[in-house]
């Protein structure tokens, strides 16, 4: 999965020849999983059709303030889009408009949008060699740099009067590339190695029948995916789930024992920096399990259990540099329970649950979490969607790490 999935984008498109390629950038876009808007200076419209546009983005494409194509005048919001927009990428950026949008003209619904927009902005300049080196156009380029404004720069290449050289609108496939890694390089957990275990654990009593939980799994991976969103590089190591992660920076370990949770957990574990266990791990599993199927007789059944090994408690004693996070699921006494688990296996954070707050738990797409550090500072949370809950999670261990 791109790090643009997910991800809303306004496509701005002024009125110059490299507004072709512009149709394949919205499809790009659309592909990375991003939901895409386009708004078009009405010039435009005369190098690349709205009904293109509109049908790769499936979204109405903005051209004017005052839409009355209907007879009908319709305000376009352009602080409405612009609040929309997570980026605002302008291709082709004309020399015409990259001069307006460095001084503040705003004298159309793109430049209006620009001037509202409270996202990152990203432009690529398209114009011929001779205009692209020309000083006003430079001076240009230095202000909405100055701005924070983000420039994809021009590539050296045949150009539309015929001459070859700098000016070359990027390509659709370098200008997605550049947004990514643009995006990625200025992500809080870049860099960072995260491990999240996930799911229930299975142990066999014989080849058809096991010990587990209700565990779904699904805090787990929700974990991993906003930490890789935040440009984590993520191992997930999960029990059975049907829960999926597919993203580029996410590697998924499918286990089914605590034993084998336990063995890949250690594997990664020494070069981890952040570790968050919101595995259900078996506490027990059968001594004895069958090799083959047990058959049901009246005589009845007793099966010998004993202790699995304690993931969590392994790692808070081996911890060197990494930062801890343990999960824990109480019934009662909650916030004791949990202070204990937290000084009792070394972590940095505990996360408490309740099996007595409805909505939270197993199998739920909500949670009830209350966050305890190891200065037993305590932020307790209202019902959430897990999520927003995984947000709250990563959010707080890069104020920790960072502090």
């Amino acid at each position: 999965m791109s790090i643009l999935s997910g991800k809303n984008i306004l496509l701005g498109i002024t009125a110059g020849i490299a507004a072709y390629k512009s149709a394949f950038l919205v499809r790009l876009f659309v592909k990375s999983g991003a939901h895409v808007k386009v708004v078009m200076t009405p010039a435009a419209k005369d190098f690349v059709t709205p009904l293109t546009l509109s049908t790769l983005s499936k979204n109405t494409v903005y051209s004017s303030l005052i839409n009355d194509d209907e007879g009908d005048a319709v305000w376009n919001n352009h602080v409405d889009l612009g609040l929309w927009a997570d980026l605002f990428v302008i291709a082709p950026a004309t020399a015409n408009t990259l001069s307006k949008m460095a001084n503040g003209v705003c004298d159309n619904l793109l430049l209006a949008t620009y001037l509202s927009a409270k996202c990152p902005v990203y432009f690529a300049p398209a114009m011929d060699l001779d205009m692209y080196k020309h000083q006003s156009t430079l001076k240009s380029l230095e202000v909405l740099e100055g701005y924070g404004n983000i420039m994809i720069p021009a590539t050296r290449g045949e150009l539309a009067s015929g001459l070859f050289g700098e000016g070359r609108m990027a390509e659709p496939e370098d200008i997605v590339a550049f947004i990514e890694d643009n995006i990625l390089r200025n992500l809080p957990l870049r860099g960072k190695k995260v491990l999240v275990t996930a799911g229930p654990t299975y142990e066999a009593i014989d080849p058809v029948r096991f010990i587990g939980n209700y565990s779904s799994g699904k805090m787990g991976f929700e974990i991993a995916k906003v930490a890789a969103n935040l440009g984590a590089e993520v191992t997930l190591i999960s029990g059975p789930t049907f829960e999926n992660a597919e993203h580029s920076l996410i590697k998924i370990i499918s286990v089914v024992s605590a034993q084998e949770m336990y063995d890949n957990v250690h594997k990664f574990y020494q070069d981890t920096d952040i570790a968050i266990l919101s595995a259900a791990v078996a506490d027990f599993r059968p001594k004895h399990p069958s090799s083959k199927k047990i058959k049901k007789n009246d005589a009845g059944l007793t099966i010998e259990l004993e202790k699995t090994k304690d993931i969590l408690e392994s790692l808070g004693r081996l911890k060197r540099h990494q930062y801890l996070v343990g999960f824990a699921l109480e019934t009662d006494n909650e916030i004791e329970n949990a202070k204990q688990k937290l000084k009792r296996k070394n972590l940095n954070l505990i996360v408490l649950n309740s099996l007595k707050d409805q909505g939270a738990g197993f199998q739920s797409d909500t949670n009830k979490v209350t966050f305890i550090d190891n200065k037993e500072r305590k932020t307790v949370f209202e019902l959430k969607d897990k999520t927003e809950v995984a947000k709250d999670l990563c959010n707080e261990i890069i104020k920790q790490i960072h502090a």
